[in-house]
């Protein structure tokens, strides 16, 4: 299993990057995790849109679904360039109707329900769902395959359920948006030192950091994150390869 971060931003993308979103691979199946602004373009640098398998949304709030119309209108280019691609699915909570309705395009995506405590197959992946605090209904993400697994956080303020939730996870991809004297003053969000604490007590092996803040020196949240998360720690790196071995480790 890999993962390639596509965009680590909140809120919109620096120049020439993307909001946070994720390619998962495995045993050649591809799907993308949000599908916010900028994370079109940053795709194309690890893959060609058309071999592209599924895509998860977490919520429906802009910078996580953006550029979904452009994905949508891609398939109907390939359409219309003879090359026939097949239904994409693309999966998201039906808590907002009319955003879910939005998820089905011309034969060419089509939206598939998501539910929290519900677990699903999707390719290789057994995915299964946590409700976030979220100003709006949002869901954590956990994606398990032979034996091994990667949790989502997605946008939450510090919530007890996602520690059960990320129980022994070999990654956990958090978001970090908030500074330190910002956590419980800026809502629906975490800090650094919250992520890590969700982390160390959830065993996770490896902390990944991202959605972050575009102000600021986001180094103040690693190392807030890194006093309370005993284990291997950093800010998603944009294209690097996440490989997540048999022996539980990663790389």
């Amino acid at each position: 299993m890999k993962l390639i971060p596509i965009g680590i931003w909140g809120g919109y993308p620096k120049a020439n990057e993307a909001t946070s979103a994720f390619l998962l691979e495995h045993e050649g199946f591809h799907c993308l995790i949000d599908c916010g602004s900028g994370v079109l373009s940053s795709l194309q640098n690890y893959l060609p849109l058309e071999q592209l398998d599924a895509v998860v949304l977490t919520h429906y709030h802009a910078d996580h679904i953006a550029d979904v119309g452009s994905l949508q209108y891609s398939r109907l280019i390939q359409y219309y360039l003879n090359q026939s691609p097949q239904i994409l699915p693309i999966y998201g909570h039906t808590e907002d109707e009319e955003q879910f309705a939005k998820l089905s395009y011309k034969e060419m995506t089509v939206g598939m329900a998501i539910h929290e405590g519900n677990e699903i197959k999707i390719g290789p992946f057994k995915v299964s769902f946590c409700r976030t605090k979220h100003p709006v209904y949002c869901l954590a993400l956990k994606f398990t395959v032979d034996g091994r697994s990667v949790v989502f956080t997605a946008d939450t303020e510090w919530h007890e359920d996602l520690v059960d939730f990320a129980r022994g996870t070999n990654l956990l991809v958090s978001e970090a948006n908030l500074y330190e004297e910002h956590i419980g003053v800026a809502p629906g969000h975490m800090g650094g030192s919250e992520a890590g604490k969700l982390a160390q007590l959830a065993g996770a092996n490896q902390l990944l950091l991202t959605h972050l803040p575009l102000h600021g020196d986001v180094n103040e949240i690693l190392h807030a994150a890194q006093e309370q998360f005993s284990g291997e720690t950093e800010i998603a790196k944009v294209g690097k390869n996440y490989t997540i071995l048999e022996e539980q480790s990663l790389k």
